[in-house]
């Protein structure tokens, strides 16, 4: 009885680092693939914010745009002056009593009551100046 128990004991012990060793390389492998898994997505993301930072602009100072929504309207109604700037400190929309600020994507309700130009002005932090104008048509 002492030599069927200790040869079950032996494969038993046997069989038991078999399936240890098993479940650590199944670990081990999944761990791995997970990583790969890991620094792809991570190299695609760090592709995508490139594309992302470049599409709004990148390290240039510059007006993306500057328009008017609808360009003419009739006297009494109001129309919505558009602009996107980037790497810009300050700006300014005249003539304007609201409030602007440097915006990728920002849109100022104005009625006005004749045709006006607007003069959009952008700064850079070196102190470089860019300007855009429209005119709204008042019929």
């Amino acid at each position: 009885m002492t030599r069927g128990f200790r040869r079950f004991f032996a494969v038993w012990t046997v069989a038991f680092f078999v399936a240890l060793a098993y479940v650590g390389w199944v670990f081990l492998s999944r761990s791995r693939e997970n990583h790969e898994i890991e620094e792809r997505a991570a190299a695609r993301s760090r592709a995508q914010d490139a594309r992302t930072v470049e599409s709004l602009g990148g390290n240039n100072f510059d007006i993306l745009s500057f328009y008017a929504s609808p360009g003419a309207i009739r006297r009494g109604q109001s129309t919505d002056l558009c602009y996107a700037v980037s790497n810009a400190v300050s700006v300014a929309l005249e003539p304007q009593s609201n409030p602007v600020w440097p915006s990728y994507s920002r849109c100022v309700t104005v009625s006005p009551r004749k045709t006006t130009t607007y003069t959009f002005t952008a700064k850079d932090s070196q102190g470089n100046v860019k300007t855009s104008t429209l005119t709204v048509e008042v019929r």
